[in-house]
């Protein structure tokens, strides 16, 4: 059984950019409930069906597999819930971990959020210093949640 163990940061800086190359990353839910999500993602030429349970922490069980790209692409299309999710994805090694930050656009522009994946939910890490606040447990930063409450429409 697969378990994803992640931690969500803010952001304080673009530094993250040095040395960084982004890669586009297309999105949809097909099941948003709390205890399920279905999401269908495009990286480049692949895609993957990816299925999460119930957020327990920092932890959750995750399955993800490889599908045909034509059938991600008629799944964005036609099944997913709008909007789809998009953006630019930096992977950064610090420190022995690799950071993921992304950077949303339409109607997500203006979040840039660093995950970091963990194989203990207590193991150590050092924060690179353009990590800021910890958003692990704010569901508003999940990206499910960013469908149905898109950044651009938050109140301060």
């Amino acid at each position: 059984m697969g378990i994803e163990i992640e931690r969500k940061f803010l952001i304080t800086s673009d530094a993250y950019k040095h040395g960084a190359v982004g890669q586009v990353y297309r999105q949809g839910y097909l099941n948003t409930q709390k205890n399920r999500i279905v999401r269908v993602r495009i990286i480049g030429k692949e895609a993957f069906l990816t299925i999460k349970g119930l957020s327990k922490g920092i932890q959750r069980t995750e399955f993800e597999y490889p599908i045909p790209l034509d059938d991600a692409y008629h799944l964005l299309d036609h099944l997913c819930e709008k909007p789809i999710i998009e953006k630019t994805r930096f992977k950064v090694l610090y420190e022995g971990h690799i950071w993921e930050i992304d950077e949303f656009h339409g109607e997500n522009t203006g979040l840039v959020v660093a995950e970091i994946e963990l194989e203990d939910k207590n193991e150590q890490f050092s924060k690179p210093p353009w990590v800021g606040e910890d958003v692990s447990h704010d569901w508003r930063y999940f990206n499910s949640n960013l469908l149905l409450h898109p950044f651009t429409s938050w109140e301060d």
